[in-house]
């Protein structure tokens, strides 16, 4: 089974986005912010990650950066 990390700070998005990706079959593992995404993208390496460019902490686009 893929893993999917999703990012995303809104509850009702992350709620429902996690919802559709595990119809589909996906495991899901999610974050709330930058932060947490960088950790937990290093603990369950997924093989996709959906992310929200407007994050508290750590921005999307900082999230991305080497």
């Amino acid at each position: 089974m893929l893993t999917v990390l999703l990012v995303e700070d809104s509850k009702f998005l992350r709620a429902a986005r996690e919802q559709m990706l595990k119809k589909a079959g996906y495991l899901v593992v999610t974050a709330v912010d930058g932060i947490k995404a960088l950790a937990v993208a290093r603990e369950s390496r997924p093989d996709l990650i959906v992310l929200d460019m407007m994050l508290p902490k750590l921005d999307g686009p900082s999230v991305l950066r080497p």
